[in-house]
């Protein structure tokens, strides 16, 4: 375009106008690998399900709503304009239309379908690269659902309006409502992630698993949802009951709002578009899911599908940041060439392209285990047992590896990525949030400890997965023997619990990659990140490797 000083040249045009799911070789790939037991009409239809998804993600008039549900805030009406109090959310009409999609897409109803779970991760991954935030509701209704099967009356109520494909905003009775969302309010202020000092209490109703909640909790998420599931001691102070899970319903049976105060939302780095909210209950209503003093029990399998989304949600984040770094790269010449085709920086993003795909190979790996898990298949207690210690490695070590890849992304694009209209600056606002939300990197890698030490099969589902590629890269073999040296010593290992589970999810990614992907990415992953030779910043593969086709994979052909 020419203006009246100069004519604009050098410039990438913008990623738009693409399939979102097809054009990510790794993801789709992996679909198809983890599907292909299924017959042709249900994995017809995921591939169908998943390019309408795709295409719509990369239209620009989604990528307009992603940026609009950022630009506007939610916003906190604590009373109408009588003084009445309402402690309402308004959010603007893009947030609606991104939760529609993802509902109306089945990315809250992996539960009870043929693969559902592998379907709705690579779903997930595909339109939380429109906009992260809202991911947050989609994740909670869908991890609510095996918690409350913990108490079938309360399954048998809500769980079809939880797997709905109908987003319905407004709060009203579930009852009148074709679908619903679901929040979560664990944390308080005095403990965090240590849920069991929680100070909120539980006091029994006359009506059989009624209570009435009187506490607080400092982190309260999407409070615009239509029912939470929360932590609260139950029975005397003294007594037996002990941290017990409830479900909150915004709105009674009777149509009256429940107790429920939002004190403020909360100001955050990222994670713009969606509400964090401090709440306070004082005689709210509640409903006992499961048996009084066995909470965290209860909520477990809640927190294992919650903290899987935190691995896909944050391959989704270094998936488009790689996408746009290579896109950029492709396009923009600087000292007499494109920038893809120069040795250092296609180092740069070959390096990258390994870490997302990476993270993607592994989140998917987890997600065809939770479907072998739901329906029994043969196998099933060992695809278990290594979600056990899988799932909380995994968490631990892709969240982490987020924020440094979105950053070395986002310096691709030079100043531009700098720029807001980029993109690239919400996407690096964003990343460190999977890392916190579900319990940080110490309490994932204790998780770890504490899954090695007292559940021997989970250790032993973990050899076995690993131990399917032993023998096809000498890198990867030596990486094995030296996990299993540091793994003899688990008595002196909480000290080194990072070290540790960092090794054990670099170990599963090279084994999955030396299995499934190309041979040139699983020769570049073995080489850096187990035979050792690379630095601490990307771009510092050794010499030798395919980077070219490396890159050229991770593209976007337009």
């Amino acid at each position: 375009m020419a203006t009246s000083t100069h004519t604009v040249t050098n410039q990438a045009p913008p990623l738009v106008g693409y399939d979102v799911f097809t054009a990510d070789r790794a993801l789709a790939e992996a679909v198809e690998r983890h599907l292909a037991h299924l017959p042709s009409e249900p994995l017809d239809e995921a591939r169908r399900d998943l390019r309408l998804l795709g295409r719509t993600a990369g239209s620009s008039q989604a990528q307009r709503w992603g940026a609009l549900a950022n630009e506007n805030p939610p916003v906190l009406r604590t009373h109408d304009r009588y003084g009445n109090r309402i402690d309402e959310v308004e959010f603007h009409p893009s947030w609606h239309r991104l939760l529609g999609k993802a509902v109306s897409s089945g990315l809250t109803a992996a539960w009870g379908r043929p693969g559902g779970h592998v379907r709705r991760a690579a779903g997930f991954l595909v339109w939380s690269q429109v906009e992260a935030g809202h991911g947050c509701p989609v994740s909670m209704t869908h991890a609510a659902v095996p918690a409350l099967r913990a108490d079938p009356e309360l399954a048998a109520r809500w769980e079809p309006r939880l797997t709905s494909r109908t987003y319905e905003a407004g709060l009203r009775p579930a009852e009148e409502k074709p679908g619903v969302l679901f929040g979560m309010a664990m944390t308080e202020k005095q403990g965090g992630s240590d849920v069991r000092v929680n100070t909120t209490r539980a006091r029994a109703l006359a009506a059989d698993g009624a209570y009435e909640l009187t506490g607080h909790k400092w982190f309260c998420s999407a409070p615009m949802s239509d029912g939470f599931l929360v932590l609260a001691q139950a029975g005397e102070r003294e007594g037996p009951g002990g941290l017990t899970c409830f479900l909150v319903p915004r709105v009674l049976d009777d149509g009256s709002r429940n107790v429920f105060r939002i004190q403020r939302l909360k100001d955050k780095l990222g994670n713009r578009s969606n509400a964090s909210a401090e709440v306070e209950f004082d005689g709210t209503w509640a409903r006992r899911v499961g048996d009084e003093g066995r909470g965290v029990r209860t909520i477990i399998d809640m927190v294992a599908a919650t903290r899987l989304d935190c691995v896909i949600g944050s391959a989704a984040l270094m998936r488009q940041a790689v996408a746009q770094a290579v896109h950029h790269c492709a396009y923009r010449s600087a000292f007499g060439g494109k920038l893809i085709d120069k040795p250092l920086m296609r180092n740069v993003l070959a390096d990258l392209a390994l870490e997302s795909e990476a993270a993607t190979a592994l989140g998917m790996r987890l997600a065809a285990a939770a479907d072998a898990v739901e329906t029994s298949a043969a196998g099933s207690e060992a695809e278990r047992a290594l979600l056990r210690i899988a799932v909380p490695a995994a968490k631990y070590w892709v969240t982490k590896r987020c924020t440094p890849l979105t950053a070395e992304a986002l310096e691709c694009l030079g100043g531009n990525g700098y720029v807001e209209e980029s993109g690239m600056p919400r996407l690096l606002r964003e990343s460190p949030v999977n890392s916190i939300w579900e319990g940080s990197g110490n309490v994932q890698a204790l998780d770890v400890l504490r899954a090695l030490r007292r559940e021997p099969g989970a250790l032993d589902a973990y050899l076995r997965e690993i131990g399917q590629a032993r023998g096809a890269d000498h890198r990867l073999d030596a990486a094995i023997r030296g996990m299993l040296i540091e793994l003899a010593d688990l008595e002196t290992a909480e000290v080194r619990a990072r070290r540790l589970v960092e090794r054990m999810a670099l170990v599963l990614q090279g084994a999955l990659l030396v299995r499934w992907a190309p041979p040139e990415v699983a020769d570049a992953f073995c080489a850096s990140r187990l035979g050792g030779d690379w630095g601490a910043a990307f771009g510092t593969l050794p010499h030798g490797l395919d980077l070219a086709s490396v890159v050229e994979r991770a593209r976007v052909q337009l």
